[in-house]
C-alpha cells in the first residue's frame, strides 16, 4: 500500500515539475499572439474585398455594361 502511495506521489511531483516548466517557458506563441494574427488577417482581407468591390462597382462594371449594350444594340 505504501508503494502505491509513493508511486502516486512521484507521478504528482513529476506532473507539477512539467507544469512549472511550461509556465516558466517564455518561448513560443501565446494565445493572444495567435488571436491578434487572425484578427489582422480578417481585417486586411475585409479591406481588400471592400477595395475590390469598390473598384469593380465604379469602374469595371459600368464600362463592361456599356460595352455589352453597344455590342448587342446594333440597328442593322
Amino acid at each position: 500500500m505504501r508503494a502505491g502511495f509513493e508511486r502516486v506521489k512521484r507521478a504528482a511531483e513529476w506532473n507539477m515539475c512539467k507544469v512549472r516548466a511550461v509556465i516558466a517557458d517564455r518561448s513560443g506563441e501565446n494565445f493572444i499572439d495567435s488571436a491578434i494574427k487572425i484578427l489582422m488577417a480578417v481585417v486586411i482581407g475585409a479591406l481588400l474585398l471592400a477595395g475590390l468591390y469598390a473598384l469593380f462597382s465604379e469602374n469595371v462594371l459600368p464600362t463592361l455594361s456599356r460595352r455589352i449594350t453597344e455590342m448587342f444594340n446594333y440597328a442593322g
